[in-house]
């Protein structure tokens, strides 16, 4: 098992790029393990049936348990950051019927600011239905969606005063460029981050302008690559990023710093494999967090795929930090 990283702040305190060997960071960027974190993206009304296993087609089983919770990749995010003490918003559009009040809740009752969350009359949550595997921790999801999606106005509407991070799900490509270019214009102290989890059409055009990138593996398969170096290497000529991570499931994660090597972390397995449902969203946050807490690339992802593994061991996102904690694990 690899050393525990340490998250003490080094003694030297050289601010911006330079404090974190990342090419093109914000000079103005100030790490600080407390920050003020803004996230972009959806948040939705999860129902969760957990079977045996994966049910084959035409047949009928009985679930072991049933679960409603609030998910969302941002949002998820947004919950393991707020557990790691910072201050969290989360920006996106909300429908007007009950399950927005219990997505409202949730996130409240999370430490997440959502009082800015646009919401669009008559329209219905999102829902994801997920099929959760007892043997295996696979998570199968069906999602449904009517509800539009934030615009740049939307975007504008909300002051970036003192906010030191902005984290994009990619997604809605042709608005969500725009905002990434009104916070590099309004937020020049911030560090911009877009999760790339899945291929959508135009999904390129929001390559110019973060300054992290995270990606998933089906992204990088979609694009035909099975080679993770290859990847990144890739993705490095397409964007403004100076660091690009790429998460690999069970293979742990890889990154690449502008003009460096591509490096690796081995992933870190719990004991058994229960809910792989959020280990993503999680994986993102503590990347996020790492480096707010001015960690290196490399020990921030290594701690984020330390922190993913204990996640994809238990049920759900609550407690998971104070648990990794208290176990060591983190």
């Amino acid at each position: 098992m690899s050393a525990r990283v340490s998250t003490r702040r080094r003694s030297s305190i050289c601010w911006g790029s330079a404090l974190l060997g990342i090419p093109d960071f914000p000079a103005a960027f100030r790490p600080s393990p407390a920050c003020r974190v803004l996230g972009v993206g959806i948040a939705t009304l999860d129902l969760i049936n957990e079977v045996d296993c994966y049910p084959s087609e035409d047949s009928e089983v009985r679930a072991l348990s049933q679960r409603r919770v609030r998910g969302g990749n941002v949002a998820n995010s947004l919950s393991v950051l707020a557990q790691l003490g910072h201050q969290c918003t989360w920006l996106g559009t909300l429908a007007d019927d009950a399950a927005s009040q219990e997505v409202l809740l949730d996130l409240e009752h999370h430490g997440i600011d959502a009082t800015a969350a646009v919401t669009v009359p008559g329209a219905m949550t999102p829902t994801s239905y997920v099929t959760l595997s007892r043997v295996s921790g696979s998570r199968t999801i069906v999602h449904h969606r009517d509800l539009p999606e934030l615009d740049a106005a939307g975007f504008e509407a909300l002051s970036l005063k003192g906010v030191q991070w902005v984290h994009f799900e990619g997604r809605n490509p042709a608005e969500t460029a725009s905002m990434i270019q009104s916070a590099r214009r309004r937020a020049p102290q911030a560090v911009i981050s877009l999760e790339l989890e899945k291929p959508r059409p135009g999904i390129e055009a929001l390559l110019a302008g973060p300054h992290l990138i995270i990606a998933g593996r089906a992204y990088a398969q979609a694009r035909g690559f099975e080679d993770p170096g290859a990847f990144l290497r890739d993705l490095e000529r397409q964007t403004t990023a100076g660091l690009c991570v790429l998460g690999w499931g069970a293979g742990g994660a890889y990154l690449r710093a502008r003009g460096g090597c591509v490096e690796h972390a081995g992933a870190h397995a719990p004991a058994q494999v229960v809910d792989t449902l959020g280990a993503g969203d999680c994986l993102n946050a503590a990347v996020i967090d790492g480096l707010l807490r001015a960690l290196t690339p490399r020990e921030a992802v290594v701690r984020a795929v330390r922190l993913a593994g204990l996640k994809c061991g238990r049920i759900g996102l609550d407690g998971l930090v104070a648990e990794a904690r208290r176990t060591g694990w983190f």
